[in-house]
């Protein structure tokens, strides 16, 4: 015979398990049964590198307890720079209901946001997310989107600073951006607003196509000592092959904004760990799925910039680099 006291505790517990099933935790349990579903939207070329960073990110799921052979699916798309292809992949993405998207550079952001309000979205490397209306602040997003944001506008004042120390008669500096991103205009108002000061002039020079940026690079070359700084931008990603091979055809002393750059023959470049960006970018998914708000998560500033001098490059520009540069480099390709 079931009493009253009996049944009052089994009212009770059902009550508890009601309450865990429609509450955040019970809804973390709930998902944490299940294969959950990320989209990946690549900003950048179909190669090593866009393959490094999803691995990075994939590296940092896993540290949290997210694998594809377990409990995790990603779903990745590049957009190799093209804006069209990053609007129709955006939209395919969006179409398959992930629970968290993982984008990096702009242009893809703002395709990913005319597509969906609602499925939270993490972007990784924006310059200026404030700028470009993705996030309300950086202390307080709002809406469906936060991340990690790629450089601060101080980047500028060190890349003239480097450069200046590694070919002291630099006077006139090209600085390759696009103008079409609002990022690059603080950064080339960054640099310029620190020019007087280093005794160099300024040329902005664009970055959009193989031919402007030939044209512009051959122009620069012909007043002596120039030399060039390339801001961090998708276009100038797609076309580095291009860039570095001019700078080296036209003799131009020149700094770059990732890594790649120096290890395939640029003379310097100092910027973002951008894969230590990529795993971190993990922890604000794991946050995202185990019940957090994007608009609640304040964007992030990157934590580690790191310094790579192209010896071989130095040499055959007949430029010698000064053991301070040697010692604060973080790599030194021979």
């Amino acid at each position: 015979m079931i009493t009253l006291a009996r049944m009052r505790r089994r009212e009770f517990v059902a009550m508890l398990c009601v309450a865990a099933a429609v509450s955040p935790a019970g809804a973390w349990a709930e998902k944490a049964d299940r294969r959950v579903r990320i989209g990946v939207l690549l900003g950048v070329t179909d190669d090593t590198e866009g393959e490094a960073r999803v691995a990075a990110f994939r590296k940092g799921m896993q540290e949290l307890g997210w694998t594809e052979d377990h409990n995790l699916q990603l779903d990745v798309r590049s957009s190799a720079g093209a804006a069209e292809k990053g609007r129709n992949y955006a939209a395919e993405l969006v179409g398959l209901a992930p629970d968290v998207i993982v984008a990096n550079t702009s242009a893809v952001v703002a395709a990913l946001r005319e597509k969906t309000r609602t499925i939270p979205i993490v972007f990784v490397q924006v310059v200026d997310p404030v700028s470009s209306g993705f996030v309300d602040s950086l202390a307080r997003p709002g809406g469906n989107i936060t991340g990690f944001a790629s450089s601060d506008y101080g980047a500028g004042a060190k890349w003239l600073e480097l450069l200046k120390k590694i070919a002291p008669r630099v006077v006139r500096v090209g600085v390759l951006r696009d103008p079409s991103l609002p990022g690059g205009a603080g950064q080339l108002g960054a640099v310029q607003a620190l020019a007087p000061s280093f005794g160099v002039e300024l040329k902005a020079l664009d970055v959009r196509g193989a031919p402007i940026i030939e044209q512009g690079l051959e122009a620069l070359s012909r007043s002596p000592d120039s030399g060039l700084i390339v801001l961090t931008s998708p276009a100038a990603t797609v076309h580095r092959a291009l860039i570095v091979a001019l700078a080296e055809r036209y003799r131009l002393p020149a700094i770059y904004p990732y890594h790649f750059y120096a290890k395939s023959g640029g003379l310097l470049s100092y910027g973002i760990d951008n894969l230590d960006l990529w795993r971190r970018s993990a922890s604000y998914v794991d946050r995202i799925l185990k019940g957090a708000k994007p608009g609640d998560l304040p964007v992030q500033q990157p934590a580690k910039y790191e310094l790579i001098v192209n010896l071989k490059t130095a040499r055959a520009l007949g430029l010698s680099v000064p053991d301070e540069l040697l010692v604060r480099a973080d790599e030194v390709i021979e």
